[in-house]
């Protein structure tokens, strides 16, 4: 008979996990030391006893974060543990398309509450400002003066912006991160779970290479030594995002137009 949790077809998450596990030499205490997660609640997802952490939120998130501590698929498991909920009736809650693939990264009940005070500070502040602003007998005449032309020619000066050239596409891990590349046929380029620090250079040569993550924001891409924008939103598993030179430079934004250096009246023109 099978449990609440435990799919009828092929090994469950907690068993893939577990095998993972004793294959890499780690024990659960070694687990628990690399996630920061409770060894109770280790042993709950190897037994696939869900019901015992807090949410379906935070049995993915823990599922990802022992998979990547072992070398394995973080995406297959999280997808493998949200079916085993659906199928046991877990999945009474709306889930929720941002998961604690971390526990450290959680930020404490402290800090929580001293980013609420600030944000209300700051936002009394604003509507104290506010207020002051419309009382017109409070505004200094020297504010409401004209800006010189200098200064109206050094705010029009325009921002140079660096577009992506040819050269090396390079991805680095700028967190723990599993990625997998593969071509436009299927084949796999690369496939691993990548320290800070540690790069990899996509193939010139390769045929429509396309990536597959669950934390693309813990990826920095250049090409040529110049960073493009992120492959995709923070947390959120991307696949099939193209990372040739050509498909990142479709991405990268262009650069904004030079703006007219405007001369307010009675001013002379800019020699």
């Amino acid at each position: 008979m099978t449990t609440e949790s435990e799919p009828t077809d092929g090994a469950t998450a907690g068993t893939q996990l577990r095998e993972a596990r004793e294959a890499a030499g780690m024990s659960l205490a070694d687990v628990a030391a690399k996630t920061r997660i409770p060894q109770r609640h280790l042993e709950a997802i190897e037994h696939d006893d869900f019901d015992a952490l807090p949410s379906m939120t935070y049995a993915v998130g823990f599922a990802r974060a022992y998979a990547r501590s072992v070398g394995g698929d973080e995406v297959a498991v999280a997808a493998m543990v949200r079916s085993q909920l659906e199928q046991g009736g877990r999945a009474r809650m709306e889930y929720q398309a941002f998961e604690p693939a971390d526990p450290a990264r959680v930020p404490p009940r402290t800090l929580a509450w001293t980013a609420a005070i600030i944000a209300l500070l700051i936002i009394g502040g604003y509507v104290l400002w506010r207020g002051v602003l419309r009382d017109g007998s409070s505004v200094s005449p020297v504010a409401s003066a004209s800006p010189s032309p200098a200064a109206v020619r050094r705010a029009a000066a325009p921002v140079p912006v660096q577009t992506p050239g040819n050269g090396p596409v390079v991805l680095t891990a700028t967190d723990t991160v599993w990625i997998r590349i593969s071509d436009a046929t299927g084949k796999r380029l690369f496939e691993k779970q990548m320290a800070i620090g540690e790069s990899y250079t996509v193939p010139p040569d390769a045929n429509g290479p396309t990536i597959l993550t669950g934390r693309p924001n813990a990826l920095r891409v250049t090409i040529g030594g110049i960073e493009v924008p992120p492959l995709g939103e923070p947390e959120k598993t991307i696949k099939d995002v193209g990372v040739s030179a050509e498909a990142l430079r479709a991405r990268a934004p262009s650069p904004a137009p030079t703006p007219s250096p405007s001369v307010s009246p009675g001013s002379a023109p800019p020699r």
